[in-house]
């Protein structure tokens, strides 16, 4: 090694310079992690919330949601499976994953230090037995959010969920949406029952609370296809997973973001969008999917879009040996935490 470079090097970085970062941006970074002794809080310490973000405990009765700009939900509640039960502890596993954020630096975003965002616990369900109760709760509580003037990102439980969060998302107006799955997810009833994982969308549309027209669907696959009949009927946008490779992720984005335009606009992500080799533990795997990096594309060029809530379903635990899948599922997370954060700081 040349012994002048090596030597500035030792200057620069060495002795009472070790801790010193020097671009102005990580710098910034990093005053807001480390504190003046040179640490920062131990990640695997303290009580588990969803990305490490404050708890803050809602009594439900008499909700105080001041001061914040996201409240993150969980919703653990699987009454709407068609195969594997199990996404109703997905929660509890995503909260349990600590190697996640604070800095997203493709997007350059912090979000819990650029907004006020907290963990605001788990849906307050009457019953865990009910689907349609549970359905009303959950809606219930994302109308007491979204009234605050917070905006609201859930986390299942069971795609089914999604149409209880959009009824109150889409309250008074129809909403636009990007959603990333394996299946569209607009079936008809399944067992005299409608209101099952496999068909939030399609009663979404006819409760007038989703615009299928502004609503483009990513990553379908598997043998379900001739289940989707409605989604190319009411005008949604699909793309398959095998379409993905000859069109490119910088297409799927321009699409998406072209679909969706200006307007309000829902993100719902399904763990099982990602191929099983990243995401085994869920209830409806699917060969074929997404990589892991590939979903983060997708999402990271989202940026700007008018983003007003979103989801993250279907983690099950008991099927993820490894833990990949709940990692797989708070990084989505923090993915659609810091496209809120983007959204809430324009404005």
């Amino acid at each position: 090694m040349d012994e002048a470079k090596l030597s500035a090097l030792r200057e620069k970085f060495g002795g009472d310079n070790e801790r010193r970062i020097y671009k102005r941006e990580w710098a910034a970074v990093a005053d807001r992690l480390i504190d003046p002794n040179g640490t920062r809080t131990a990640p695997f310490a303290g009580v588990s919330t969803f990305l490490d973000t404050p708890y803050r405990a809602i009594d439900w009765s008499a909700p105080d949601f001041s001061g914040l700009d996201v409240a993150l939900l969980g919703v653990p509640m699987d009454l709407g499976v068609t195969n594997r039960n199990g996404s109703r502890f997905g929660p509890r596993a995503v909260r349990t994953i600590e190697r996640v954020g604070p800095y997203n630096h493709v997007l350059d975003v912090m979000p819990a230090k650029d907004v006020s965002v907290a963990d605001v616990g788990d849906v307050p369900f009457r019953t865990r037995y009910d689907l349609i109760q549970c359905h009303e709760d959950i809606t219930a509580a994302a109308k007491v959010i979204l009234a605050a003037g917070v905006m609201p990102i859930f986390v299942g439980g069971d795609h089914s969920i999604s149409l209880a969060t959009l009824r109150a998302v889409g309250a008074g107006r129809p909403v636009g949406m990007i959603h990333i799955d394996a299946h569209c997810d607009t079936a008809g009833p399944f067992d005299g029952n409608k209101f099952h994982h496999g068909g939030p969308f399609r009663q979404a549309v006819l409760d007038g609370v989703l615009d299928p027209e502004r609503t483009i669907q990513i990553g379908i696959r598997g043998s379900s296809e001739f289940l989707w009949e409605f989604s190319y009927e009411s005008g949604m946008t699909v793309i398959h997973a095998e379409e993905i490779d000859p069109i490119g992720i910088d297409a799927v984005i321009d699409k998406a973001r072209a679909v969706v335009g200006d307007g309000p606009t829902y993100i719902s992500f399904d763990i099982d969008s990602l191929d099983p080799a990243f995401a085994p533990g869920t209830g409806t795997p699917e060969i074929g999917g997404l990589s892991t990096r590939e979903a983060l594309a997708i999402l990271r060029g989202l940026t700007g879009i008018d983003m007003v809530a979103g989801d993250v379903v279907e983690v099950a635990p008991q099927y993820d040996a490894t833990t990949n899948t709940a990692h797989a599922g708070a990084q989505m997370l923090f993915e659609l935490v810091s496209l809120a954060a983007l959204v809430l700081r324009s404005r």
